[in-house]
Parts: structure tokens; sequence; C-alpha cells
């Protein structure tokens, strides 16, 4: 008579409410490792990180703008036209992160397991921009400024995560990319912003 061997229960599917684009900005704001290793396997989320830089980038915009209302700085019409730069600004600096991301993590500081798409790439980093959520309350007085800051460098830690997980490397590989990732992007926004002013 053969016995079996018990073997382990598989771990129950993510359900419906916990792929909500909701749930996985809770997920994401509260930095769990687990919500960027799904939404990396999940090619279907590639929409709702698209659609998680575009909440943040009119929160940030609706922040900024009433800022600059309320110090008498802004019209309305400026407003709203400071409101589509941002967000188009936002989408194409996604965009340019998650490719500078992937060159790097997969040449330079590429390790033993590291094996990424640029869309798992998109779709982590775009979680990660969900700390920036705070920076709709930058009109606030006096600290307005620091609650902003305080979202953008928890992005930041959210983003070395995100990296870290796509690329399946080590958290100093995953400092290192983002480090030298900065450095290029914004060498890139200097030269456009020379050839194209007014940005």
């Amino acid at each position: 008579m053969t016995t079996q061997t018990p073997t382990e229960p598989s771990a129950p599917a993510p359900t419906a409410r916990s792929r909500s684009i909701w749930s996985r900005m809770l997920r994401a704001w509260k930095l769990e490792v687990d919500l960027y290793e799904e939404v990396e396997a999940d090619s279907t989320a590639t929409g709702q990180a698209f659609a998680v830089v575009l909440i943040v980038a009119i929160a940030g915009g609706i922040g900024g703008g009433i800022a600059a209302i309320m110090a008498e700085d802004a019209k309305t019409l400026s407003f709203l036209w400071g409101l589509l730069v941002g967000i188009g600004t936002a989408i194409v600096g996604w965009l340019a992160w998650s490719v500078i991301a992937y060159l790097l993590g997969t040449t330079i500081f590429k390790g033993p397991q590291t094996e990424a798409t640029v869309g798992q790439l998109m779709r982590t980093l775009g979680f990660s921009n969900t700390p920036r959520l705070l920076g709709i309350f930058a009109f606030v007085p006096y600290v307005g400024w620091l609650i902003s800051l305080v979202g953008s460098v928890w992005a930041l830690i959210a983003g070395v995560i995100a990296v870290r997980q796509a690329l399946d490397f080590s958290t100093w590989r995953a400092i290192g990319t983002c480090v030298v990732g900065w450095i290029i992007y914004m060498v890139l926004v200097f030269i456009v912003a020379l050839l194209v002013p007014g940005i």
C-alpha cells in the first residue's frame, strides 16, 4: 500500500477586489513587495499602471494649480494648461523612465537571475508613483511643500522596490539602477528643455 506525501496547500488566487486598481494602489502605498511581484506578472495591469500615472499627475496638477491661484500667480486658463502639460509630462516621463531602467537593469546592473521586459518595468514603476498622490495637498499653507516632499521620497523608495522586483536582483543593484537612471533622465530633460524653449 502506497502512502501519499501531503502537499502544501497552494496560495489562494487573488480575488477580483485585490486586483482592482484602488486595492493595488493601497498596497503600493504600503510598499507591499507582493504587489510589485503581482503586477510584474500580470500583463493586463499595464492599463492600470497608466491610470495610476494619470491619477497622480492630475492630483499633483490640482494641488499645484490651487497653490498658484491662492498666491494669485495663475488664472484659470493657465491652471488648465499647466494641468494638461503636467499630465503629458508625467506620461512621457513614466515611459522614458521605464525604458531607461530596463536598459540599465538588463545590461550594466544585470544580476544572475535578471530577466525582464519593458512592460514589466512599466507596470511596477507605474504603481510606484502612488505615494505622489500627496501632491494634491501642495496648496496647504506652510506645510504643503513638505507633504509633497514626503510623497516624492516615499515614491522614490517604492521605485527602488519596483525596479528590484521587476529585474530580480539585489536592493543595491536596484539603487544603482535608479541613481544612474535618474542622472541620465535629468540630462535628457535638460537637453529637451534647451531644444524646446518654454517647457
